[in-house]
């Protein structure tokens, strides 16, 4: 189980074959931002290539990279920004897996992971790597999306208040938890949204307003997909980061995807923090 606490460990994914580092952009804006307490923060830049998602033959020219580079796109930019960091490489076939272990291992609190949309059909996103580093890892997974909004002004919370689930319910703490301090971190504005399907499982939105602490203008429940909703509601409000949760599923529930979760993610296209 994760939930989002104040950083000083912060696992930053490089992936080799991309042009643009995304989530180091993301990492370099967080450290250098006025509001956020970096001084006890270190970053440890994960550098590979996704073996699913990448071309790893002697012909992908992204695959080779000098000193040069590493000095260039890493060293330089994170020592301007004043940023204490380590540096590591690599080389497994199951890159997923290897993110979530070593993540673990130093005992991040965020893992922030670049995000490329490969398909318009939510059901095909996602290999079934990816799908477990976001249900198993040790700590909250930022999905940092190229050409996304890199401001942090307005924090949208998805959460599912209808529920009678203890699971489910303790899941909606966390995500609220964590984007309270998302928010409270950057100085942004937090909203928070509840999808439904029919009046029979109208959410109580009392409970949302008082759980969550916001005004009624920042609690939006509306009826449809959840996917649906959360995207609309995203737009609406020009969120710049959405937080949702995933259930850290066990037994025979854990081989099923999260169809929800999954059509979620590939409905926004803005930064999203899971939380299992």
């Amino acid at each position: 189980m994760s939930e989002y606490t104040e950083l000083e460990k912060l696992f930053v994914v490089v992936n080799l074959n991309d042009d643009q580092h995304v989530a180091l952009e993301r990492a370099l804006i967080y450290c250098n931002s006025p509001d956020i307490n970096t001084a006890q923060l270190e970053l440890f830049i994960f550098i590979g290539a996704d073996s699913e998602a990448e071309n790893t033959g002697a012909d992908n020219n992204h695959l080779f990279r000098d000193m040069d580079w590493i000095e260039t796109t890493i060293h330089k930019p994170l020592e301007a920004a004043g940023a204490s960091f380590k540096v590591g490489f690599c080389w497994s076939s199951k890159w997923m897996e290897a993110i979530a272990q070593e993540a673990k291992r130093i005992g991040a609190q965020a893992i922030y992971l670049p995000w490329h949309q490969t398909t318009s059909k939510p059901r095909f996103t996602f290999s079934e790597s990816k799908w477990g580093l976001l249900k198993q890892a040790q700590c909250p997974v930022v999905l940092i999306r190229p050409g996304a909004n890199e401001k942090r002004n307005i924090v949208l919370a998805a959460v599912n208040f209808q529920t009678v689930k203890p699971h489910q319910n303790a899941l909606n703490r966390r995500v609220l938890n964590s984007a309270k301090l998302i928010a409270s971190s950057y100085g942004a504005v937090l909203h928070i949204v509840n999808a439904y399907r029919d009046s029979l499982h109208y959410p109580d939105r009392g409970k949302l307003a008082n759980e969550s602490g916001l005004g009624s203008d920042q609690v939006h429940v509306q009826q449809g997909y959840t996917s649906e909703v959360v995207a609309q509601v995203a737009k609406e409000i020009n969120a710049d980061l959405v937080v949702m949760g995933t259930l850290n599923q066990i037994g025979k529930e854990r081989t099923l995807r999260g169809n929800t979760a999954e059509r979620v993610i590939s409905a926004l296209d803005v930064d999203t923090v899971v939380i299992n």
